[in-house]
């Protein structure tokens, strides 16, 4: 599978996730009263899960561009590719829980989660993109 039709597959099922979860997902996510600072809300709980997503694919990426600085093995071809999908979707699930945050920091809405998703999923994209152009250029 080419790296173009993975990533239209990965952007439209995402775009068809987000147009039917986000109705359900602001109803669950919907403002907390009292909530102490070490309870995990759901709304922490998503963005939590979508920034360790972030990290995870930061992590890939990084590997998959040391991979194919050195030239060792494929180059890291494949890790770059599962980067590059995991970290569009930490980006798009941490947007989308910005997105129905109703509050800031401190309210359990998960938007300090919801940022660093988007943080790590940005560093996974540039990191597999940057491993992604090396291994076409040496192909």
């Amino acid at each position: 599978m080419s790296v173009r039709r993975l990533m239209g597959v990965v952007a439209t099922t995402v775009i068809i996730g987000m147009g039917a979860a986000t109705p359900a997902v602001a109803d669950v996510v919907g403002p907390s009263n009292e909530v102490d600072a070490y309870t995990l809300t759901t709304a922490r709980l998503w963005a939590t899960s979508a920034a360790l997503l972030g990290l995870a694919a930061a992590i890939i990426g990084a590997v998959a561009l040391t991979r194919s600085i050195r030239g060792t093995g494929t180059g890291g071809r494949r890790g770059a590719v599962i980067a590059l999908a995991a970290g569009l979707v930490a980006v798009i699930l941490g947007v989308l829980n910005l997105m129905v945050a109703t509050g800031g920091p401190g309210t359990g809405n998960g938007v300090i989660g919801g940022a660093a998703a988007i943080g790590f999923g940005a560093i996974a994209v540039i990191l597999s993109g940057f491993s992604l152009a090396r291994s076409r250029r040496r192909g």
